[in-house]
């Protein structure tokens, strides 16, 4: 790797990751943390590395947390049933449809903020009483995406590179954990 794109890497996600909204950040730490206590479902969803992330998260904030906290790509006969019988664009939100009650939380992680399968499941979940929740970035200069209209708060990285979009992801959920383990302590 050269020394350049070493640099330019490194700047790219400090700087992304300083622009992060605080407030946004304490607004997210507060809605987990209430979900948490209230013993609702917290479901992950998203595509490619956008679901690596998810999956890894909802071992963490189940595991160390103690959250009822579901990645809906980790069933994958679920995953393949809803896209072979129906579309691609259900296999979150057909899952949603037998496991979501109302006031659970739904994330969804998109880098580019324009996924179907996500913005449907994230409707769906608007629609039938649940939190939402929109992880993004700034993908080729496009903004936060459609995500942000079915996201009551919405998580935003000031980053074009769908790599560092994904990285800021894992630090934000890594972030998050963090937080709730010393506020429960």
């Amino acid at each position: 790797m050269s020394k350049k794109i070493f640099n330019e890497y490194v700047t790219d996600l400090t700087e992304s990751l300083s622009k992060l909204d605080f407030n946004v950040v304490n607004k997210v730490i507060e809605i987990f943390s209430n979900k948490i206590k209230n013993g609702n479902y917290i479901f992950l969803i998203g595509n490619g590395g956008s679901s690596a992330t998810p999956s890894h998260s909802a071992g963490d904030f189940s595991k160390e947390l103690g959250a009822k906290c579901i990645c809906l790509t980790d069933n994958t006969p679920s995953v393949t049933a809803w896209s072979n019988d129906t579309s691609y664009s259900n296999i979150f939100k057909g899952q949603l449809s037998t496991f979501l009650s109302e006031n659970d939380l739904v994330v969804g992680y998109s880098g580019s903020g324009n996924s179907e399968n996500v913005l449907l499941a994230m409707e769906f979940a608007q629609k039938n009483g649940a939190t939402t929740i929109g992880v993004t970035g700034n993908y080729n200069d496009k903004g936060p995406g459609k995500i942000s209209k079915f996201s009551d708060t919405l998580v935003f990285f000031e980053t074009t590179s769908m790599e560092r979009i994904e990285d800021l992801q894992l630090i934000f959920n890594h972030m998050i954990k963090e937080s709730l383990k010393i506020k429960n302590d």
